[in-house]
Parts: C-alpha cells; sequence; structure tokens
C-alpha cells in the first residue's frame, strides 16, 4: 500500500509511504492545509492519535507530534475528555473554500543591461563577536567539511564561474534552497522565487525600495529589529510602531492606518527582541488584511530553524493565498555571519524587479561560496549541523537560565526563551539599561539594550542577550560578572 486517500478518518491526508517525506510532516501538512482550506471548519473534531495511527498503520509517536504541532501553532484545540477540535476562534474568511494562486509563468532570465548600476552601498556595520552577542557558535561549525568543499571548487571554477554571476543567483543553489524551504518551513515556492542575496539585511533594503516610495507608510513591530527599521526608512517616509502583545503584532492598529499603510515588517515564528510567536488567527488577520488592501507582509525568519518548545513554526509565507508575502532568510545565523549570504522568496510576478533591484546593490554575490553552500545543503552536511546545533543551542540556554536563577534573579528577569540564539532579560523598573550595556562593554560583555529597540520608548528596561557564541560554562561566569555590573550601575 503506497498512498491513504480513504473516506475515513483520514481523507484529509495525501498518505504515501514511498514519498520520503516524513509521516509527521504528511499528517501535519494535511490537516494544515485542510483547515486553511474550509475542508475542516471550526469546531470540528478530529480522530483520536491512536485511531488515526491505525488506519494509517503507523506508529502513534508521528500522529502525536503532529498533532501537538497543530495544538502549538493554534490552528486544533483540546477539549478535556472530549477530544481535540479545530480551533473554534478561526477567522470566518478561513471557513470559506481558499481562493488556490493564479499560476504565473516564470520569468525569464534578467539580461545585464551595458553600464555600470546606479549605486552600490557600502557594508553593513560589523557586528563583531564577544560574550552575550547574537552570533552562532563559531567553534562547533564543520570547517574541515566547508574547507574541503571550498578546496573542490576553488581548485575548478571555470572561466564561466570567475565572470559576472546571475544577479538573481546561481541556479543550483536556488533550487536546493527551494526545496529545503519547501521541506522544513512550509514554504510555498519554486526555484525561480528564489532571490540570492549578500545576507539578509539587503533583502530588506530591497524589498522596501521594489514595493515603496517617499510617500509609503511601512509598519513593524514595536519592540523591534533596528537594522529594519534603518533598512525600511531609506526609502518609505513613514515607518509607523505598531505594538506586538503575546499573539504578535496588533493588526488592528494597523487597520486604523486605513490604505496609507503599504507594507508590514513581521517576524512571525520569533520576533524580535521579545521572541513570541504570532498565533495562527493573527496571521490569518495580517494575511486578509494585505490582500484586501493590495499591501505587502515582509517575512524576516532570521533564526527559526532553531526552536526548544516544539518543532520550527510553519513560515507565514507558506499561508499566504494571496502572493502579498516576500519572504527573507539568511545563513549568518545557522552557519557564520562572514558568508554574508541570504536569501528572499518573492512572488513570481514580483521576481524581475526584485532582481533588478538587487543588481544595483552589488551585482551578484561571490560565485565560490554560492557553489560550496550548493553542495553543502545537497550533500546533506547543512541538515546535520542543524541537528547537532540545536543540542548545542539548547544546553547553553539552559545554562543561561540556570545561571540567571542562580546568580541574577534579583537583577533580571527572563522573558520568552522558546526558540533562537538569544533572550531577553527585563532589568528592575528603574534601570537604565543602556547604562548598563555601557558598563558591561567596559568589563568586555556587549549586550544590547531593549530600549534601542523601542521607536516611541521603552515599556519595560531589559538586556538582549546572545547565549549561542560560548559554551556553558562561560556563560555561567559571565552572567555571575553581568549581575554585579548591573547592581553596580543601579
Amino acid at each position: 500500500m503506497k498512498t491513504a486517500q480513504r473516506a475515513g478518518l483520514s481523507p484529509y491526508i495525501a498518505f504515501d509511504r514511498a514519498s520520503g517525506v516524513p509521516f509527521y510532516t504528511q499528517i501535519y501538512d494535511g490537516y494544515r492545509m485542510a483547515i486553511l482550506s474550509g475542508r475542516l471548519g471550526p469546531g470540528q473534531r478530529l480522530p483520536s492519535t491512536r485511531t488515526l495511527a491505525a488506519e494509517l498503520q503507523i506508529s502513534r509517536l508521528p500522529v502525536l507530534n503532529a498533532f501537538e504541532q497543530l495544538l502549538h501553532e493554534g490552528y486544533l484545540e483540546g477539549k478535556v475528555g472530549s477530544g481535540t477540535y479545530v480551533r473554534d476562534c478561526i477567522p470566518d474568511e478561513v471557513a470559506r473554500p481558499m481562493r488556490l494562486r493564479r499560476p504565473v509563468e516564470p520569468p525569464q532570465p534578467v539580461r545585464r543591461t551595458s553600464g555600470p548600476p546606479p549605486g552600490i552601498y557600502g557594508a553593513y556595520r560589523d557586528q563583531g563577536a564577544g560574550m552575550f552577542r547574537s552570533i552562532p557558535a563559531l567553534d562547533r561549525f564543520p570547517h574541515e567539511t566547508f574547507a574541503r568543499l571550498t578546496r573542490r571548487h576553488a581548485a575548478h571554477l571555470s572561466p564561466g564561474s570567475l565572470a559576472y554571476g546571475d544577479p538573481a543567483g546561481y541556479a543550483p543553489l536556488r533550487e536546493a534552497i527551494a526545496a529545503y524551504l519547501r521541506t522544513a518551513r512550509a514554504v510555498d515556492c519554486d526555484a525561480a522565487q528564489v532571490i540570492i542575496l549578500s545576507g539578509s539585511q539587503m533583502g530588506l533594503r530591497v524589498a522596501a525600495m521594489s514595493v515603496t516610495n517617499a510617500d509609503s507608510v511601512v509598519c513593524m513591530e514595536e519592540p523591534g529589529y533596528r537594522g529594519a527599521r534603518h533598512a525600511l526608512g531609506t526609502s518609505a517616509a513613514n515607518v509607523v510602531a505598531i505594538p506586538i502583545d503575546n499573539e504578535g503584532i496588533d493588526v488592528g492598529a494597523i487597520n486604523r492606518l486605513g490604505s496609507r499603510a503599504q507594507m508590514t515588517y513581521v517576524t512571525p515564528s520569533h520576533q524580535y527582541p521579545l521572541g513570541v510567536s504570532m498565533a495562527v488567527t493573527r496571521r490569518l488577520e495580517l494575511l486578509g488584511w494585505a490582500e484586501r488592501n493590495s499591501a505587502w507582509i515582509l517575512e524576516d525568519d532570521y533564526d527559526s530553524e532553531y526552536r526548544y518548545s516544539s518543532r520550527p513554526l510553519g513560515a507565514l509565507q507558506g499561508m499566504d493565498t494571496g502572493g502579498r508575502v516576500i519572504y527573507i532568510g539568511t545563513f549568518s545565523k545557522v552557519l557564520f555571519p562572514a558568508i554574508r549570504l541570504g536569501y528572499a522568496v518573492v512572488p513570481h510576478e514580483m521576481v524581475l524587479r526584485f532582481v533588478r533591484m538587487r543588481e544595483t546593490f552589488d551585482l551578484f554575490s561571490p560565485v565560490l561560496y554560492q557553489l560550496v553552500l550548493t553542495d553543502f545543503l545537497r550533500e546533506g552536511h547543512f541538515a546535520r549541523h542543524l541537528r547537532r546545533m540545536r543540542a548545542v543551542y539548547l544546553a547553553r540556554r539552559d545554562a543561561m537560565i540556570a545561571a540567571i536563577e542562580e546568580h541574577a534573579s534579583d537583577v533580571l528577569t527572563v522573558g520568552n526563551s522558546d526558540a533562537g540564539l538569544h533572550l531577553v532579560a527585563f532589568l528592575p523598573e528603574g534601570t537604565d539599561d543602556r547604562a548598563v550595556v555601557r558598563a558591561a562593554a567596559e568589563e568586555s560583555m556587549y549586550p544590547t539594550a531593549l530600549s534601542t529597540c523601542y521607536a516611541n520608548g521603552a515599556s519595560r528596561p531589559g538586556l538582549i542577550l546572545g547565549f549561542g557564541g560560548s559554551d556553558e560554562r562561560t556563560l555561567t561566569n559571565a552572567i555571575r560578572h553581568l549581575a554585579g555590573v548591573i547592581r553596580d550601575t543601579r
């Protein structure tokens, strides 16, 4: 038996044992799309995990994992003594059949015009390294493997590889990234939609310059990523800070801006800096806003691979049926910052405009690293590295939290720490977090003041503490030292 498409308990799952797609993923995707398409309506009961596993003739574990993820993301709710149901508060519009995207012919390759590009921007400021920086574990990177792949390509570069590259990126790399995103991030894309960039910061600027102008109003999270605020502000006259709560950005506040709002920047899988995940109902509200207003959503998925309370959450882009989401990703957090490679996934009709704008920055991304990264992805090194590093970062996060509880509980209160390479620790009311940062820098520690992430004034002082780049013992000692600095500063 290859495929299960019964009229019984699992009509929503095209279950194929021979597909190579994990059973958990097939169950999760089947029910998720059934809910989003309206085939499963609010309040509808699902079969028990035991019954579904028996029908599919598989272990119960993949079913439990899939249901747990759907519960965590807000698609389902459990009712004590009654079972599992589609969440009642899924917006009404989702109960109607989901309009499928109209097929769009992939764009033709961009032809280089003669003459230099109109302008190239300098490099983004060096973030550096140091205690509490939000950087990956550079000491745990598979240097030997990466060096071997680099030598392989450097020794045999063809004349074509030494010439000007495609501004959209090396085609096999785009294919490899698209395959990864479809499987790991639930991104709905093909290789023609993937554009290689010199980091996510470029992606933010290119996106803003492609779809906004000096009269545009762009919304972004408050608090939010300062780099995004700077990037969006270069092309849009008005960047409006929209508050977030425990479910994500306040879509009602965006709606009140009316047609003036033309783009909203969000970090839905792991909000920067507070760490909350956008609830499914809030995601659907935001997508509805974008479609009604012909507006754009800029999704920054900067470190979603590292999640500790559940499996990585699906991308907002994968829920988009109107082609209104521009998805930005980077290899800086999962590999190393100096690689300077990121990517954007854009709707087909936007590809040519996006590539032409991207070309004005630095023509194309370095070909050698693109060749190396293609093999790193295709040969399985990337997936293995992610699996290893999740365990490493979980241990480092736990060590930081334990150190704060033991040595700094009087001056630091840990916020959301479900994912990523940093956490926010709140300071006592009245503490000047910027003064703490200045004092810490004199001791060679480099946390970030939470107040710098606010455009309209911080509601509570705090510190953004990166834990990815240091081992457990170093983090414990550093927290003890930082606690002393905070006490002296107060």
